[in-house]
């Protein structure tokens, strides 16, 4: 009996030790599967925080690109309206000497002379189609000398004339939209 009690007591004991061990194999599989858990947690978190970095880094490139895009289309709009702008200058230019001719012209021309009259309705004609793509002539007598759209050739003393005040136009300048294709040449009082 005593051999009896003492196998019991063993064998409780053992099986003491073995739910002990269990409850800690148990704990242990219950914390490894825990941080296992939060570790798969961690690495989805982190697998989105670097989905959305990805994503921010892309959308930024193409805001920029697309900024960029917007300002090249931009700058050669301006580029091309200059070019433009530009050659119909070089052109104007070549027909202002035409234009000068036909007034030189139509002041030696005869009144009634049917001649006459056509060309004055041509020169009419040229003027107008000139005005419409934006050739202004440039007021010059009775204004006041400005170097940025006349051209003083000669001074005289006039009583009757202000100081610096245009008194007769020489040769007609002209201007295309905002900037000055030739310069008026003019005679101004002192």
């Amino acid at each position: 009996m005593a051999k009896n009690n003492k196998e019991t007591v063993e064998e409780t004991q053992e099986k003491k030790v073995d739910a002990e061990l269990d409850q800690e194999a148990e704990a242990t599989v219950e914390e490894t599967a825990e941080a296992v858990e939060e570790d798969a947690a961690a690495a989805e978190e982190t697998e989105e925080t670097s989905d959305n970095a990805v994503i921010e880094e892309l959308n930024d490139r193409i805001k920029r690109q697309m900024a960029e895009f917007d300002n090249f289309r931009k700058r050669s709009e301006k580029e091309k309206g200059q070019m433009f702008d530009a050659g119909a200058k070089s052109v104007i230019e070549k027909i202002l000497p035409v234009v000068d001719n036909f007034e030189r012209g139509l002041a030696g021309a005869a009144e009634g002379d049917a001649f006459a009259d056509g060309m004055k309705m041509i020169y009419k004609q040229l003027m107008t189609s000139l005005e419409t793509i934006g050739v202004t002539p440039i007021e010059a007598v009775g204004q006041e000398f400005n170097p940025e759209f006349h051209n003083a050739v000669m001074h005289v003393e006039d009583e009757n004339a202000g100081d610096n005040e245009i008194v007769e136009e020489l040769q007609k300048g002209y201007m295309f939209h905002d900037s000055v294709v030739r310069h008026s040449m003019v005679k101004v009082a002192n």
